[in-house]
């Protein structure tokens, strides 16, 4: 019975994407984000990588304050996301983060290495938070299908392997 189970369990690890650590610091900028995932890629997601097909990781991030009289207020809502793409003339990963950086690696481990432990981003500018006040904080991260092309995008609504994503984790920040 125990061998059965066993085989599911991996399954349904399989496409999870799992937020290991995730905390907010302050800076003089503005508020960072500090994060790091766990997440391998199936198969189908590596032979798509190698035939030239571009995937992206999206980390969406929010802030909400609670109120007693009315729903929460949503304070900052930011999402980032990291272009990864194989060329086959030059075989190496590219990662681009969206309106900043590219990098470029010689193998896949390293390019994913780089999604995995991101820099730490500014979500916030300085006085976007109230200082003292409890936030409660929203972080996700998952392959965004959006950027796929469009014959892909029909697929991967309907495909398992195409499913990469994180269940929503929740925690508080008191604004310094």
């Amino acid at each position: 019975m125990l061998a059965c189970a066993l085989p599911q369990a991996a399954r349904a690890a399989e496409g999870t994407v799992e937020i290991t650590r995730a905390y907010i610091e302050a800076a003089e900028e503005g508020y960072r984000l500090s994060a790091a995932y766990s997440f391998d890629l199936n198969h189908g997601l590596e032979d798509a990588l190698q035939y030239g097909v571009p995937v992206n990781f999206a980390t969406q991030i929010t802030f909400t304050r609670p109120r007693w009289y009315w729903f929460d207020e949503k304070a900052v809502t930011a999402r980032r996301t990291h272009k990864l793409w194989y060329n086959v003339l030059t075989r190496q990963y590219h990662v681009q983060i969206e309106g900043s950086v590219r990098q470029n690696f010689d193998s896949l481990e390293d390019a994913l290495f780089f999604i995995r432990r991101p820099t730490r981003w500014v979500v916030a500018p300085r006085g976007a938070l109230k200082v003292g006040e409890i936030y409660n904080v929203t972080l996700s991260m998952g392959m965004d299908r959006d950027y796929l092309p469009k014959p892909i995008q029909l697929n991967a609504f309907n495909n398992r392997d195409w499913n990469l994503a994180s269940q929503k984790r929740t925690f508080q920040y008191r604004a310094e």
